[in-house]
């Protein structure tokens, strides 16, 4: 009994290794290509390009395409389905659920020109520096819709008229049990605000290929992500019964049938 016990470890241990070696080379190979093959480009663009912000996402695109590239090819176990109606998406204010820290670095690589919401990361260095050069806005309140966001958001229709793309994850933060969490309100205020429809997306598993709270990748567990549209809400804002609870629990449904 003894014997078989140890033996049953031994591949548990092996796995772990294995995690630990394939997640550091991998953030590595994530930091060095910024450092060595991208940070001269954001520098010229910076100082030297009239259209810097563009310029920083069609660069942010490109990183996190060749990051993707790599972990492609070294957890070959996954496979990848990018719905085409989800990466042909322009001009799109695009809502999804939010299952790994790998879903907005997903999106960034599908788009040349994209735009998001987000808490907390603008005065880390140099990250925050990128982030804001990109123009992607900063939630600076728990509420999304307040006068400071609408401030930041002001030129957004003219960017999505542009081709741009704005990306928002309702639920906030990621799902730790996998289930759609409560919705905040800010993506259908800036829908609202601006006329838009809503691109409701849908993201499988990438929480079992990188999940929440755990700082290494799963190389070992079979796997298939796929992201895909679940559907297109077309609201009648300027309509009498037009309700912004009734726009959320639209968008969940169909978030849920996908799923």
């Amino acid at each position: 009994m003894k014997i078989d016990s140890r033996q049953s470890v031994i591949p548990a241990i092996i796995k772990s290794v294995v995690n630990v070696v394939i997640t550091v080379a991998l953030w590595t190979f994530y930091i060095m290509e910024f450092l060595l093959l991208f940070s001269p480009f954001y520098l010229y663009a910076f100082f030297f390009s009239d259209r810097s912000e563009e310029a920083f996402q069609k660069l942010n695109c490109r990183l996190h395409r060749l990051f993707f590239s790599l972990l492609r090819v070294i957890v070959s176990r996954v496979e990848w389905r990018v719905s085409p109606d989800v990466s042909s998406l322009r001009s799109s204010l695009i809502i999804s659920n939010h299952l790994s820290f790998l879903d907005p670095i997903l999106f960034v690589s599908l788009f040349a020109k994209q735009k998001t919401i987000l808490k907390g990361y603008f005065r880390v260095p140099v990250f925050g520096w990128i982030l804001k050069t990109s123009g992607y806005i900063s939630a600076l309140q728990d509420s999304l819709f307040t006068e400071s966001m609408m401030h930041q958001i002001a030129s957004i229709k003219e960017y999505l008229s542009g081709g741009g793309n704005l990306f928002v994850f309702p639920e906030g933060t990621r799902s730790r049990s996998g289930r759609i969490g409560a919705f905040n309100k800010g993506a259908f205020g800036i829908a609202r605000l601006c006329r838009l429809p809503i691109h409701v997306v849908v993201i499988r598993n990438t929480h079992k290929l990188f999940p929440p709270d755990r700082l290494c990748f799963d190389t070992w567990g079979k796997n298939v992500i796929a992201v895909e549209l679940a559907g297109v809400l077309e609201p009648d804002y300027d309509s009498e019964s037009f309700s912004m609870n009734g726009l959320m629990a639209e968008a969940r449904a169909l978030m849920e049938r996908e799923k």
